[in-house]
């Protein structure tokens, strides 16, 4: 949704749709991100009167001024998402040390709510841009360590995951780093209301009843709350705060409608869901992601935005990194990197054999090399045979 706004309303951050008022003759690109207040009173001094912006994309708080940037810029130079500067190998052990300092950095978070006491947004930040980093360094190896998943730590695992996932996902929409920053540190706070539902509704394992579905939806609403009282604005609390709203405005905890509901928080509720669904907890198991992503295509486009569903499942794969799988072949392993340009034929790091029901050499396997003779059979559960892939993780993949 547009909106038209005089010259003396736009924001460093703020995207430009079209120069719509002026009494010059300056010429500028059409769209584009403004980058600077320097170039913001160039654009007052020529004249320019008023603009249409498109508030979806504006970018809160910008980490540093380009004073030598052009006074619009164009449209974020494309690149390849799949791009990677190192190998899963390499980058395993500085994901594993994120994920382990994001689990301690939100437990301390809780016990602070708990004390009363105002969480520290700046740790949650710089967590946030390590992920990031990781993410661009090679997606495969966090995305990877999301699929480790304990059944008692739901609640710390799920918003780093959704964190993890989202920054992913911006990464292939060609986001900013700065944008993508801002997506990641709403996802890792997004549930951080959560401590202040009572823990007999929070972890109850059966059905609720209407007055606990009901204490359960103010979560949202707590959480947008603690971010504003700790000094978050912007995307960041609106993630918090909408990602349980629909498109169809059957959401909560203020049933927005499409067009109040921002690309970012449409990318945040699809994440949030997927993973709830994939989740293994200690009174349900984890669903395998093709069923989650046919439940999510069956909630559009009433629940969530077909387009932006399709580019999810594109990026993190159909058979997503860390899936257990079994090839024609009975060795059983687990999805070590995507094929974007072959979704069925994935790298599998293999170590049983199902048929033969017992462990064997860890090897890898990329099933798309004209070599390979296997190919991907099914997707299977560690329980199916007795198999402990945390701890093979931890033994086999972490260095």
């Amino acid at each position: 949704m547009f909106k038209t706004i005089p010259i003396k309303q736009l924001l460093p951050g703020m995207f430009v749709q079209q120069v719509t008022k002026q009494s010059g003759n300056i010429k500028i690109k059409n769209q584009g991100w403004v980058k600077t207040q320097t170039g913001i009173d160039k654009l007052i001094k020529a004249g320019i009167l008023e603009v249409e912006i498109d508030p979806d994309k504006t970018i809160i708080e910008q980490s540093k001024e380009l004073n030598d940037a052009p006074i619009v810029s164009d449209t974020p130079k494309q690149r390849d998402p799949w791009h990677t500067t190192h190998s899963v190998e390499q980058e395993m052990g500085k994901a594993q040390k994120l994920y382990c300092e994001a689990k301690d950095l939100q437990s301390k978070a809780f016990t602070d709510i708990k004390a009363g006491k105002t969480i520290e947004v700046a740790p949650f930040k710089e967590l946030a841009s390590g992920f990031i980093d990781s993410v661009f360094r090679n997606q495969d190896a966090l995305a990877c360590i999301t699929r480790m998943r304990e059944k008692d730590s739901y609640l710390l695992e799920h918003s780093i995951n959704v964190s993890v996932l989202i920054s992913i996902f911006a990464k292939h929409l060609n986001f900013e780093k700065e944008l993508i920053e801002e997506l990641a540190t709403g996802a890792l706070l997004h549930d951080i209301g959560k401590i202040q539902i009572p823990d007999e509704i929070l972890h109850k394992p059966g059905r609720l009843t209407e007055q606990e579905y009901k204490t359960i939806q103010n979560h949202a609403l707590y959480s947008k709350q603690i971010l504003e009282e700790s000094g978050l604005k912007g995307i960041t609390v609106d993630i918090a705060g909408f990602h349980h709203e629909r498109l169809d405005g059957s959401g909560y905890p203020f049933g927005k409608r499409a067009d109040e509901i921002s690309q970012y928080v449409r990318m945040a509720s699809i994440v949030d869901v997927y993973d709830a669904l994939t989740a293994e907890r200690v009174y349900k198991e984890g669903m395998e992601p093709i069923k989650a992503f046919k439940i999510l295509k069956d909630g559009c486009p009433d629940s969530f935005d077909g387009e932006l569903l399709t580019k999810f499942i594109q990026c993190i794969g159909i058979h997503p990194v860390g899936t257990l799988v079994k090839l024609s072949s009975q060795k059983v392993g687990l999805v070590t990197k995507s094929n974007p340009a072959s979704p069925l034929k994935p790298q599998v790091k293999t170590f049983y054999h199902a048929k033969h029901a017992r462990y064997t050499g860890v090897e890898d396997i990329d099933l798309a090399h004209s070599r390979t003779h296997d190919a991907l059979e099914s997707v299977v559960k560690p329980k199916d045979f007795n198999i402990d892939l945390v701890r093979f993780f931890k033994h086999s993949i972490l260095p």
